[in-house]
């Protein structure tokens, strides 16, 4: 078994990623820029999603500047996205690719920070349709193309209020809790029937748009930033983890 120590240390081959298709959700700013992009320096072919077409075009004109593989961009607003969608996006990506080799489910909505009895209904609802239904939907439409793969992986990003609920922390915590179970149902669903591996990673401290949001009094320069952590994703969607399925893993130290 892998464990959280052994992923910081890992050190990732030049092109561990050639030839691989990987599908990025918010992949316009913070850890889903930083993870297309690093994703692409491995020789991926990178497909961002995300909601803001003017982020996904600025972090394609850095991949394609470096002289990475050309990108390819899916706008998508999950928040309001259908099955139907869905489905649309997986014919469009069959169309053009042919397969799916690795699906990051990297976009997620904080929500308010506030007691439970002063949740907005409203607001529940559309967390648990960004953090949950969506990926669910995604994950759904998608499989016929990551079974293409001879080794396709799922990387769904936790947090530690999914393991342990902690006060104010209402429909995310919720809502990253229903993913460390939808990892483990869907890993187990597939092991030993499928080329397809599932796990989580939760990033930890991480300096992002979101975390500022979360703790508005941090000092920005304490947090971790996303370029050190990205040899953990490297590790899970490259060869060397295939045989890694259903686990959950800290990117950093608790």
């Amino acid at each position: 078994m892998i464990d959280s120590e052994f992923l910081t240390q890992y050190k990732p081959r030049e092109n561990s990623l050639a030839d691989k298709i990987i599908v990025i959700t918010g992949a316009g700013d913070g850890i889903g820029r930083c993870v297309a992009k690093t994703c692409a320096q491995h020789g991926a072919t990178v497909v961002l999603l995300g909601r803001t077409q003017a982020k996904l075009e600025s972090v394609y004109d850095e991949i394609e500047a470096a002289g990475y593989p050309k990108p390819a961009i899916y706008p998508m607003n999950l928040e309001g996205a259908i099955e139907q969608d869905f489905s649309a996006m997986a014919d469009v990506l069959e169309t053009e690719f042919g397969k799916i080799d690795g699906l990051i489910h990297n976009a997620s909505e904080l929500g308010p920070r506030t007691p439970i009895a002063n949740y907005s209904a409203v607001q529940w609802q559309k967390i648990m349709q960004v953090n949950v239904n969506a990926p669910f939907m995604m994950t759904k439409a998608l499989l016929p193309l990551l079974d293409k793969s001879t080794s396709a992986s799922i990387l769904f990003t936790s947090s530690s209020v999914g393991a342990k609920g902690r006060a104010y922390w209402g429909a995310y915590a919720a809502s990253k809790a229903a993913i460390e179970n939808l990892v483990e149902t869907l890993a187990d669903e597939l092991d030993g029937t499928s080329k397809i591996r599932v796990n989580s990673l939760n990033p930890g401290a991480t300096r992002t748009g979101m975390r500022a949001a979360a703790y508005p009094a941090e000092d920005p320069t304490t947090v971790t930033e996303p370029e050190a952590i990205m040899n953990r994703y490297l590790f899970l969607l490259g060869q060397e983890s295939e045989l890694i399925n259903g686990q959950h893993f800290d990117a950093q130290p608790k």
